[in-house]
């Protein structure tokens, strides 16, 4: 190997290193995921009438998926700013992977993805603008006060987590019992994905003053409070897959859901190493399966002629 050659594989290397520094602050993967969960559940579950050629041309609804996503990537981007500290302990091969990357270079994205954002709702219309600077602002201040305040941290990210897919559901006036359960259902599997998140950082938490429920009431008590909410999200499952129907491939998703239930109980009493993680690892993909689920009993029930 050359001498010319030695810098530039460094610097290739060095430039790699920035970007997957970015997309780890800006949480570029989580918004790639939401980006797939709002075009299937806007399409699958809102979108009852509309054809598939009609949702491919209608231009307001891929404008207001894009500025969620533009949303979520600066929301990231400024909550990396205010963990920054906390996450170089929870999270140290991430943090070095973004200190390839001069903390302006952040800031500015974070305006930039703002911007293009607004930008592009103001476009749509001015509803539209309104109900994605609110976004941006509640994200602002999630990070910058209400993150660090029990119990209030956790709703709020779970309820920052679904505000775009309360904008789809405004924006079809899709309104029923079944998408009513189906958020319920969501929004305890994240809150309850939340609460054991803070459980692996209760260290972390304390020292930087974030006062979650984990160090407020110590694992005992947070381990009682998680049994309750699993148990409201195992009834939820089983009311879901009876109204469904088991002509339905997402029915029997909500039905394997109370063994999964059963397995992130288990875990969690058991209470050995790394116990906690795999369940919140389990806990996560099954949310994924779940849209990947809601993906195929669609295209069951409006395409069966593809499978």
């Amino acid at each position: 190997m050359t001498n010319e050659t030695k810098p530039t594989s460094r610097n290739a290397l060095y430039r790699v290193s920035q970007l997957m520094g970015f997309l780890l602050g800006a949480r570029f993967f989580v918004a790639v995921l939401l980006l797939f969960a709002l075009y299937v559940s806007t399409f699958f579950l809102f979108n009852r009438e509309e054809s598939f050629r009609n949702f491919v041309f209608d231009y307001k609804v891929h404008c207001i998926i894009i500025c969620s996503v533009l949303s979520i990537l600066a929301g990231g981007i400024i909550n990396r700013f205010y963990d920054k500290e906390k996450d170089q302990l929870t999270q140290p091969f991430r943090s070095r992977l973004q200190s390839f990357l001069k903390e302006k270079y952040f800031l500015i994205a974070y305006v930039v993805l703002n911007a293009l954002s607004l930008g592009l709702a103001i476009f749509v219309s001015h509803r539209v603008f309104v109900f994605f600077l609110i976004y941006q602002f509640l994200m602002w201040f999630y990070s910058h006060k209400l993150s660090k305040i029990i119990v209030l941290n956790n709703f709020t990210f779970v309820s920052l987590t679904l505000y775009p897919f309360f904008g789809m559901l405004i924006y079809y006036q899709t309104f029923s019992l079944k998408i009513l359960f189906l958020a319920i259902f969501l929004f305890l599997m994240l809150f309850i994905i939340d609460i054991t998140k803070d459980t692996l950082t209760k260290n972390a938490d304390k020292m930087f003053g974030y006062d979650t429920i984990a160090n407020r009431l110590g694992y005992q008590s947070t381990r009682s409070i998680l049994l309750i909410l699993l148990i409201i999200t195992l009834a939820t499952s089983i009311i879901l897959s009876v109204g469904i129907g088991f002509k339905n491939i997402i029915a029997w998703y909500f039905l394997l859901t109370i063994i999964v239930i059963i397995g992130t109980v288990f875990m969690l009493f058991r209470n050995q190493k790394n116990d906690k993680f795999k369940s919140l690892n389990l806990l996560r993909l099954w949310i994924f399966f779940g849209i990947l689920a809601m993906l195929f009993d669609g295209i069951y029930h409006k395409y069966p002629w593809l499978i």
